[in-house]
């Protein structure tokens, strides 16, 4: 049975769930940690970008390239908050397994923005990605969130699959907003899903 085991989260700032994340997963059997990137990761991490070629070439039109880590801490959308950023990985058996980049309270207070959710393809299909996404949507409720914005590119089929599994509403695609980095060749356009949460009832 896929369970999450202990779901901790360390040294955040108050209104903040996601920062100085730690949260410790368990999907049949398999160990996961969640954590924030760490400048020594960045060698894995590249190879996790380059690992999940086909969504690169898919999303981008191009393989992924060293300088595609470095702008992970400068690629925001207009009008957000470099203090909102947050990169996360995901560990099993001793390697980054995949990465979760989003911005809080964007694109108003009490929203999430998840830019990119990428899962090796060697552990794809087996339940680890909905058990990360669902724990940090849980974390992200219990700080009082209030929708999820997830960003996929047009015609990502696993991506839209794994979306909607969820729970979240797709829209129609369009142009990708401008951010801090350069678009690829051949980047699509996005196809926009929200997931809205319904405030907790007053406690009796």
């Amino acid at each position: 049975m896929k369970s999450a085991r202990t779901a901790v989260c360390q040294g955040g700032a108050a209104g903040n769930r996601l920062a100085a994340m730690l949260l410790d997963l368990e999907v049949d059997g398999r160990a996961l940690r969640v954590r924030d990137l760490e400048p020594d990761d960045e060698p894995d991490v590249l190879g996790l970008f380059e690992a999940c070629e086909d969504w690169f070439g898919h999303a981008f039109g191009q393989p992924a390239m060293p300088g595609d880590v470095q702008s992970l801490y400068y690629d925001l959308p207009e009008g957000a908050e470099f203090e909102d950023k947050v990169i996360l990985v995901i560990e099993a058996e001793g390697r980054i397994i995949g990465l979760v980049d989003a911005v809080r309270e964007y694109p108003e207070r009490g929203a999430c923005s998840v830019g990119s959710f990428l899962i090796h393809p060697e552990y794809r299909r087996y339940g680890l990605g909905r058990t990360v996404a669902s724990a940090l949507i849980g974390a992200l409720v219990a700080d009082g969130c209030t929708e999820v914005i997830a960003s996929v590119a047009e015609g990502w089929r696993p991506g839209l699959k794994f979306l909607d599994a969820l729970g979240f509403a797709s829209e129609a695609p369009r142009e990708a907003a401008p951010a801090h980095r350069n678009p690829g060749p051949g980047e699509r356009p996005t196809v926009r899903a929200r997931l809205r949460i319904p405030p907790a009832p007053p406690a009796s």
